[in-house]
């Protein structure tokens, strides 16, 4: 894995990063002096409760939002600088989304669904591949009402990666999901990490599931609170919950 001697320009590099957000007249702190690197092809958990901030943190890592002090940096460019023309660019040409609930358009078959993705991208794959990939070969032309919960969010892994993203970010994806098809997700995610070297963050409120990282980072009331390496990164198939 990684480490900084060998990789001197982290994909992503925070400095002291906080988020307030106003309600009211009450001030919420949801990041506290949060400082990280994440590296390249390497996959990071980030585990915490529920307001923990690491949703919170995920947006600001993928330009969805913006820090309130600090410095985020996605390789050299310094995305606190940026206008939203240059983070709406971040993010189509650099991230890959996968939430929690998977977003896709009803009236569009699976396939149809990626190719939205890959219509507006520099260097995409092709969507078939990107399905093939996800385990959907049989599938790329049913709708999103013929496929079940697990199949519906690897439909949405395979658009986020098939635009080919430095990095992939993802926010709770087997949150929806029972154990075996929440497991059958994560082979998926594990398999694009190894297969196209992209770099995985994968925020869970389930220390089960930081197993399978290179990396965990723990966080509460919108701190780090700890970073631990896993000497062995297990295979989603050795996890259970």
């Amino acid at each position: 894995m990684p480490h900084e001697v060998n990789a001197p320009t982290p994909v992503f590099q925070t400095d002291k990063i906080t988020k307030i957000y106003r309600m009211g007249e009450v001030d919420v702190h949801a990041l506290r002096d949060v400082t990280l690197s994440i590296y390249s092809a390497e996959i990071v958990a980030i585990l915490g409760a529920s307001g923990s901030g690491k949703s919170t943190l995920l947006n600001i890592l993928g330009g969805l939002d913006v820090p309130t002090t600090g410095v985020v940096k996605y390789r050299t460019t310094d995305l606190t600088r940026a206008d939203e023309n240059d983070l709406t660019k971040f993010r189509r040409k650099a991230v890959g989304f996968v939430f929690q609930f998977y977003n896709i358009i009803p009236s569009l078959t699976a396939l149809e669904n990626v190719r939205l993705v890959t219509d507006i991208a520099d260097s995409p794959m092709d969507p078939k591949d990107a399905l093939r990939l996800v385990g959907l070969e049989d599938r790329m032309n049913h709708f999103p009402a013929q496929l079940s919960g697990g199949e519906q969010q690897r439909v949405a892994i395979a658009r986020a990666i098939a635009k080919r993203p430095d990095v992939l970010l993802c926010d709770e994806p087997t949150g929806a999901l029972d154990f075996s098809t929440g497991l059958i997700v994560l082979e998926v995610i594990e398999r694009v990490q190894r297969e196209l070297q992209t770099t995985v963050v994968l925020i869970t409120h389930n220390a089960t599931i930081a197993d399978m990282a290179d990396r965990v980072i723990r966080m509460r009331s919108g701190e780090i609170v700890e970073q631990t390496h896993n000497e062995i990164r297990k295979s989603p198939k050795e996890l259970s919950w």
